[in-house]
């Protein structure tokens, strides 16, 4: 599969981001992308890092207008588009939703974000409520797409559903990056911590990952804090955790790289981890903690 990924750099201005995204989908699409993922809420800046509530005028519904964007862009273009929106499901009641476009333009599937972060600068909890569809991936015409959301990526349970559910690959929209205050060791130490956690959700799962972040600086509105620089650093993984490419930390980039997904038969005869799962002895992992 010919995956592409648009690593961007937003602005306040959501039709220049909007038509930024669009004209890069084309760009790809000419290039032979079959899938395009985009990175976490990427028609806005990143609006979490305040308690706002005049950011909700962000929200739209699914579907709107927006959607329709992004579902003729897929059409247009005849690709799977991955999109990451702020959804409005109804008054006070609000998403962080990964919608799918098949490449005839019609919604192939949604995922609401289900791990919900609340931390300086990740407000989150003030915006999302956290997702009611389970882990359950979309069907495509590209084949299973397990998608998850951002903070979803440090959990390995999401990734083992996803795959016993038949995902093809793990998706990871995301917006993560550095506080400034951090010093340089602290920042690798994040930024290693992100990308080993999810190699080792391919590995222990035998499929790739595709995770795509944004770039750049973000000031905080609310001035408690000296924005975020986020590390860009999008990558996608092998079966074997292996790194078939990874983005600037700097720049925006798009790009394509393809991905053999029938290695994922090969890899899991020679590393059977889902044959030899004690499914016995894993009583307990639906409890918040064991005493």
């Amino acid at each position: 599969m010919k995956i592409g990924i648009i690593q961007q750099h937003n602005t306040s201005d959501l039709n220049n981001n909007r038509s930024r995204i669009i004209e890069k989908i084309g760009k790809l699409a000419k290039e032979g992308a079959q899938l395009i993922v985009l990175q976490e809420l990427h028609d806005s800046l990143y609006f979490c890092q305040e308690e706002n509530v005049d950011n909700f005028d962000l929200a739209i519904a699914i579907p709107s207008k927006t959607t329709e964007t992004y579902a003729k862009a897929a059409k247009e273009n005849n690709v799977v588009i991955v999109t990451s929106l702020f959804e409005r499901r109804a008054p006070g009641l609000h998403h962080n939703t990964a919608v799918v476009f098949d490449n005839d333009g019609t919604i192939a599937g949604k995922y609401r974000k289900m791990h919900i972060p609340d931390d300086p600068a990740y407000y989150e909890k003030f915006y999302f409520t956290p997702g009611d569809l389970g882990f359950e991936p979309i069907n495509t015409s590209l084949g299973k797409l397990g998608v998850l959301v951002c903070w979803d990526q440090w959990y390995p349970e999401a990734a083992r559903l996803m795959a016993l559910r038949g995902a093809d690959l793990l998706i990871y929209p995301t917006a993560i990056g550095f506080e400034s205050s951090d010093n340089e060791n602290e920042k690798m130490r994040q930024l290693n911590a992100w990308m080993t956690v999810q190699l080792g959700h391919a590995v222990a799962n035998g499929i790739p990952v595709v995770t795509v972040n944004r770039v750049g600086h973000e000031p905080d509105p609310s001035g408690q804090t000296r924005g975020i620089e986020f590390w860009g650093s999008s990558f996608i993984a092998g079966q074997q955790g292996e790194i078939l490419h990874c983005a600037s930390s700097t720049d925006e980039e798009e790009t394509i790289v393809d991905v053999n997904l029938e290695r994922t038969e090969r890899v899991r005869r020679w590393w059977p981890f889902l044959r030899d799962r004690r499914i016995d002895h894993y009583k307990g992992l639906d409890h918040r903690f064991l005493d």
